[in-house]
This record gives structure tokens, C-alpha cells and sequence, in this order.
């Protein structure tokens, strides 16, 4: 019983991944404004809740520290609004959870820099809000969606969306993209 669950969700993250082989010019086009913004002396800013926010926060350690074992290069700046504990904490109690990521954004981010929302659904209201308050402020957003896109995708500026609605496949094809697209931009920074 175990073997043969197994192999079928095996089968379901393969059929998954070929959906996914459509999303090719918007992978093209995130590497490009992500290379852009970096090659700017922009800044990557990066959020998403519960398992995006742990996706987040190792995609920001890959380009802050290292990405790939054998490539050392600079640090660039890739950071999650999702690190500071006592931060979130605060602002989650004095302004509503639902403020968390639109207040470091605020307090962080100017027009030169990109954010990159990460949400299974795309219904989260802290999700929604950061990428209103990017909007206003004329940051550009990408982000990583799961299922339909949930309301997220009408607000931001680029959408990649995984087209399942098992948030586990989800988070696992984004992943995925996120450690495909930094390669491809690390190649481009450092010219490899």
C-alpha cells in the first residue's frame, strides 16, 4: 500500500513538473528582471508564509551566503521579510498580522528594488498588502502562486503559477523554480 502511494505521488510531481514546462518565457523574464535589478544595485526582497516563508528564507541564504558549493562569489542582496522574529512579532501585535511583510517593505525597499511574494494560494492578507503597498511605491513584484492564483495575481506585476492545488507539489515546484531562476542569474552575474 505504501510502495504504491509512493510511486503515485511520484507520478503526480512528474505530471506536475511537465505542467510546469509552459511557464518557460515567465522563467526567461523573472531571470532577466531579477539579473537587472541586482546588476542596479537594487535589492531582492522575498516573503511568503509558513512553508513559502522557510522557501523564502533559503532562497535569500543562497545568494547572501552561497548558492552553489563549488561557485564563490560576493554576497548580492537577497533578503527575506521574514527573518526577524521580534519584528514580526512586534508588528503582528501592535499592527496586525496582516502588516507584517508591507511594514519591512516599507521600512526597506525603494523603487530600484524587486519583490518576490511566495503564496500556495494567494489569498493571504499579508501577501495581498505587501504587494498593494509595492504597487503604490512603484516596486515591481513577482510572484510564485499556486492553484488559480488567488487574488495576488491581479496585483502583482508577474505571476508564475503552478497549476495544482496539493500545496505540497506547489511548494515543491516552487522550489524548484526559485533554485533554477537564482542559478540562472548567478551565471549572469558572474559571468559563468
Amino acid at each position: 500500500m505504501i510502495v504504491e502511494k509512493f510511486k503515485k505521488t511520484i507520478n503526480e510531481k512528474i505530471i506536475l513538473e511537465n505542467k510546469v514546462s509552459h511557464l518557460s518565457s515567465e522563467v526567461k523574464f523573472s531571470i532577466d528582471k531579477i539579473y537587472k535589478t541586482l546588476k542596479k544595485g537594487g535589492k531582492i526582497f522575498l516573503c511568503g508564509n509558513g512553508g513559502s516563508a522557510a522557501d523564502a528564507q533559503h532562497l535569500s541564504a543562497e545568494f547572501l551566503v552561497r548558492l552553489r558549493p563549488h561557485v564563490n562569489r560576493k554576497p548580492f542582496p537577497v533578503i527575506s521579510l521574514a527573518l526577524d522574529t521580534s519584528t514580526l512579532t512586534a508588528c503582528g501585535n501592535d499592527l496586525g498580522f496582516e502588516q507584517i511583510f508591507a511594514r519591512n517593505l516599507e521600512a526597506l525597499a525603494n523603487k530600484k528594488d524587486l519583490l518576490i511574494a511566495i503564496s500556495t494560494s494567494g489569498n493571504s492578507k499579508n501577501i495581498i498588502n505587501v504587494l498593494k503597498y509595492a504597487k503604490r511605491k512603484k516596486i515591481y513584484s513577482i510572484c510564485f502562486l499556486g492553484g488559480s492564483g488567488g487574488s495576488a495575481q491581479k496585483i502583482s506585476n508577474y505571476n508564475l503559477i503552478v497549476p495544482s492545488n496539493n500545496v505540497a507539489r506547489i511548494q515543491e515546484i516552487h522550489i524548484f523554480l526559485g533554485h533554477f531562476i537564482f542559478e540562472e542569474v548567478e551565471n549572469l552575474l558572474i559571468k559563468k
